[in-house]
């Protein structure tokens, strides 16, 4: 069974994809009478929450440290955890069959058996300077996860009609404030954002058979000698035309063989 390669990239699409839905925020600056003096579109990028803690924290003091630092706000999520879902899972021996876009094949189609449902953890993190930085990401976010947000997908590139709705659920909000040490001090206000996305594996792609010749034989029970039977007719269904795909618009051609008219 293991051994035979093949790729969907479907981690790799749900990474992208949750990175997505995040990267059109911004956080707007006013002065004193309210007016917006700035606008900065928050970066993210795919890091773990305590790696952009450490180097956050390598310019802790301001005043002392002049070397170049991360700039806040900014934004940072990973992929923690996998987690099978029984509750999801179709029969197993289903498949989807598609006619393989590489060849013009008519007695033969690809097929992909049901797919095998995960729950993929993702975690968010926002981390900011202020509180009201920190606000502003925050709603941006939350209105659109009540708690579930869906997402449509192609899961396969050579079958682009194949399409897969992805639910993204906010299972939950964390704050923590770093904020420790002097004025001069560097403060990191963080807020942990959990979600959990549905996602679907699938193996490998095989190809089958197309029926294309349907025989019926029908006999007489015991008219025969003893206990056999007899043969009395056949019936033989081909597509009409004999060239058509499984895809296109056919008729059949229905041969009756009596073996009394044969006779």
């Amino acid at each position: 069974m293991l051994g035979s390669y093949f790729y969907h990239e479907r981690i790799r699409k749900s990474v992208a994809m949750f990175g997505s839905l995040f990267n059109n925020i911004y956080v707007l600056r006013h002065n004193a009478a309210g007016s917006t003096i700035g606008t900065m579109k928050i970066p993210i990028s795919y890091a773990a929450r305590d790696q952009a803690l450490v180097r956050i924290r390598d310019q802790a003091n301001l005043d002392t440290n002049t070397g170049l630092a991360l700039k806040l706000p900014r934004m940072s999520f990973e992929m923690l955890a996998f987690t099978y879902s029984p509750e999801r899972q179709l029969q197993k021996m289903g498949k989807i069959q598609k006619a393989d876009p590489s060849t013009s094949s008519v007695v033969s189609r690809n097929k992909l058996y049901n797919y095998v449902p995960y729950t993929i953890a993702f975690q968010l993190n926002l981390y900011v300077k202020s509180q009201d930085d920190g606000l502003q990401i925050l709603e941006q976010i939350l209105p659109y996860f009540t708690p579930q947000y869906s997402i449509t997908i192609k899961p396969f590139s050579d079958y682009a009609d194949i399409k897969e709705d992805v639910p993204v659920t906010l299972q939950g909000v964390a704050y923590s404030d770093t904020y420790e040490g002097g004025v001069g001090d560097r403060r990191v206000i963080n807020y942990q954002l959990d979600f959990e996305m549905q996602a679907n594996f699938y193996g490998p792609l095989g190809t089958g058979k197309i029926i294309r010749d349907v025989e019926t034989n029908q006999y007489l029970m015991q008219a025969g000698s003893g206990d056999s039977d007899v043969w009395v007719s056949k019936f033989n269904i081909l597509p009409n035309p004999l060239g058509a795909s499984a895809d296109s618009d056919y008729g059949f051609t229905t041969t009756l063989t009596n073996t009394v008219d044969s006779a």
